[in-house]
């Protein structure tokens, strides 16, 4: 918009002729405001990974079952609106009075709000509250639960296959589905829709699992970052690059790697890019001064196919969770292997 957007000049030569060297200095004035903005990021961006526990009501849905929901989404990647509409379809939200709802089995030996068979919950039963026990007439447990079950079938890539996995019905994989759908675009208050599903970067995120305890110290940090600035040159801890991101996300753990991408390059062991694992730096076309020999951009793989990275500042978020497959990858490293002197890209990390 400021490139067509014309500045009158608050003052006129005598004659009516206009100050154009007023109106090139306003100009000049703005630009410089909107460039600092987008250069500085001076207002973080929201982490796309934030939290859903918190959020409006939604009509029919109990508080505290409606938290519970949206914490598993937020641990599990599950979008809260498809484990509302199972829990619905189950117990009513635990509201049923039917058999093995809260105690016992029904007919089919199911019990609980979320309605498990016992051999599935002792496959995928959850301490969801951290009591010391997984009880599957808990809400707080079973609904982890679900969303545990869901993710291991496939969800949410393959959302319809999961719901069927949880129930061989066609019929009832509909039901969900509808029921799913009018949570999440139902108005609580004429106004206001219910919290949104957590996007498809956060449900990867979720299911990090960092191969030993240095990688994840790696991780956690990095992930620290997410919804700060980015800034070329900078080096935190307010703003980053994407060098320096990962610079510091190794020191967190007490490992130093160089500063810049290009230095950073040539540092680790390189491996196969489908060999790519949690810890790993993924490199790219991108940047100025880059090159397929000398790639101006990095990235921190977190693993299921996604990094971390400090990004641009105007992405939104500028340093969050994305994809690392994309067509300007053009190398993996891994600098364990040099830090640690192991030369085996086959070898799993292990703490």
């Amino acid at each position: 918009m400021l490139a067509t957007t014309r500045v009158r000049a608050p003052y006129r030569e005598r004659g009516g002729r206009r100050l154009p060297i007023v109106a090139l200095l306003v100009a000049l004035v703005v630009l410089v405001v909107v460039l600092i903005g987008a250069v500085t990021g001076s207002t973080p961006q929201p982490d796309a990974c934030e939290s859903q526990v918190d959020g409006p009501p939604v009509a029919g849905i109990p508080a505290t079952y409606l938290a519970l929901y949206r914490k598993a989404a937020a641990d599990y990647g599950i979008p809260w609106e498809i484990l509302a509409a199972v829990g619905s379809v189950e117990s009513d939200h635990g509201r049923s009075t039917a058999p093995g709802i809260h105690s016992g089995e029904n007919h089919a030996g199911a019990g609980g709000p979320m309605q498990f068979l016992s051999a599935t919950w002792a496959g995928y039963g959850v301490d969801g509250d951290h009591d010391g026990k997984k009880n599957r007439y808990d809400p707080a447990d079973s609904i982890p639960a679900a969303a545990n079950y869901l993710r291991h079938n496939g969800a949410p890539p393959k959302m319809r296959a999961a719901l069927f996995a949880y129930n061989h019905s066609n019929t009832y994989v509909d039901n969900v589905l509808n029921r799913a759908h009018k949570y999440k675009i139902t108005l609580t208050t004429g106004t206001t829709p219910a919290n949104a599903s957590p996007p498809a970067e956060c449900a990867e995120a979720a299911a990090i699992s960092a191969p030993n305890a240095t990688i994840a110290k790696i991780i956690a940090f990095a992930m620290a970052q997410r919804g700060k600035p980015y800034v070329f040159g900078a080096t935190g801890p307010n703003a980053w690059d994407c060098s320096s991101l990962v610079q510091a996300a190794y020191a967190a753990a007490g490992l130093t790697i160089p500063r810049t991408t290009f230095a950073q390059w040539p540092f680790g062991i390189r491996i196969p890019n489908d060999h790519a694992q949690p810890g790993d730096l993924v490199f790219f076309n991108s940047g100025p001064g880059t090159s397929t020999t000398t790639p101006g951009h990095v990235g921190l793989v977190i693993g299921n196919g996604q990094m971390i990275a400090a990004r641009c500042s105007t992405c939104h978020p500028a340093i969050g969770v994305e994809t690392y497959h994309r067509p300007d990858w053009i190398g993996t490293t891994r600098p364990l292997f040099r830090l640690t002197s192991t030369s085996n890209p086959d070898q799993p990390l292990r703490g």
